[in-house]
């Protein structure tokens, strides 16, 4: 056993400092907290270290702090799961000590289609049921199962940002009355906050456009928003976001599209915002986490994102240009969400193994 667990670190170490100059020197230490899920989408943290894991086929699970088995929790919303449409992400106020509250976003069934969708209910105390849960936005519906983005973020003034796709539409992120290829924004209380650059007739709490496939969105320390999103072939994009803003597609891209052809006018237009930082060839980025703790040091104020693509978390440091390294470890599986636990560890989720995981300093 003692031999077994000397080679695994060793194993860990040597994929470590394998990777660029930025990771030489830090072996990293990972340990499986939770597994027998299927798709497992999003994580989120209440307040005493206990966690919530969504999956895409619409179940939600409460895990206790350590791990282990979970609980199923009931009274989630229908889902249309579907392609890449299912029960998304979950998020958990800061509020939640006194309001119970816990957000859920997810593809919901519309007419002959779906669109994306939030809401929010209460947690029981027991833990084993959302209460009263109530959708915050009507779905649009659009056939097929692509693109519903979508990640939830709470900023610093208690109000919430939902992030979408463009249905694998990419002219319904450049119209204003619908809410694919956005970013959307709600008051506390569910309320749509269109920003007032946006135009009066826009979809209600329309804050930017012009986004191909959102998966993860995060606050840095001063509280603005970043997003990843998905390009096509290529075009993959860290965006910093405010509100009014667009993005660009599908005008602009630094990808092309599947056949390799051209994607609108080229790389830039005026009027159209340009990325911070873009992967080509496409990783495929989902989950976004921008640390913020102290069990690495080194690493405060850094991006974490999944690969769904090259089985990897990758580690960019705005600060030297978004400069990369990549943590690629057995485990890095399809990451399909990346959080900093109340620990300051760094916890991912694994489609590949159906698990969650904790990284901590080797």
């Amino acid at each position: 056993m003692r031999a077994a667990m000397i080679l695994r670190g060793l194993v860990l170490m040597v994929a470590v400092l394998c990777l660029p100059s930025l990771l030489a020197a830090t072996p990293l230490t990972v340990a499986k907290v939770a597994d027998g899920l299927r798709e497992p989408w999003g994580i989120a943290f209440l307040p005493d270290g206990r966690f919530l894991v969504t999956e895409r086929r619409g179940t939600l699970t409460l895990f206790p702090s350590g791990g282990g088995r979970g609980g199923r929790v009931e009274g989630v919303p229908d889902v249309a799961a579907s392609g890449q449409g299912g029960l998304l992400d979950v998020m958990v106020p800061r509020d939640f000590a006194t309001s119970r509250r816990v957000w859920l976003s997810y593809a919901a069934k519309a007419g002959r289609g779906a669109g994306t969708s939030a809401g929010f209910g209460r947690l029981s105390p027991d833990g084993t049921r959302i209460e009263g849960f109530r959708s915050v936005m009507r779905p649009a519906p659009q056939p097929g199962g692509r693109h519903f983005g979508s990640r939830l973020v709470e900023a610093r003034d208690g109000t919430v940002f939902l992030t979408t796709g463009e249905r694998g539409q990419g002219t319904l992120a450049q119209l204003t009355d619908g809410p694919e290829g956005k970013v959307l924004h709600f008051s506390a209380d569910g309320a749509p906050l269109t920003h007032p650059a946006v135009e009066r007739a826009a979809w209600p709490g329309l804050y930017s456009m012009g986004h191909r496939n959102i998966q993860g969105a995060a606050l840095d320390s001063k509280g603005r928003l970043w997003v990843v999103e998905h390009g096509a072939k290529g075009g993959d994009e860290v965006n910093r976001v405010a509100g009014g803003q667009n993005f660009g597609w599908p005008l602009i891209s630094y990808g092309t599209d599947y056949d390799g052809s051209r994607l609108g006018s080229g790389t830039a237009k005026a009027g159209l915002e340009q990325p911070a930082h873009y992967w080509d060839p496409s990783i495929a980025p989902s989950g976004l986490m921008i640390y913020q703790g102290d069990l690495f040091a080194d690493w405060k104020g850094q991006m974490f994102t999944g690969s769904l693509k090259f089985h990897m978390i990758s580690r960019l440091d705005p600060d030297r240009g978004f400069a990369e390294a990549r943590i690629a470890l057995p485990q890095t599986g399809r990451v399909r969400d990346v959080a900093e636990g109340p620990d300051g560890a760094i916890w991912f989720l694994s489609v590949t193994d159906g698990a969650v995981y904790r990284l901590t300093p080797g």
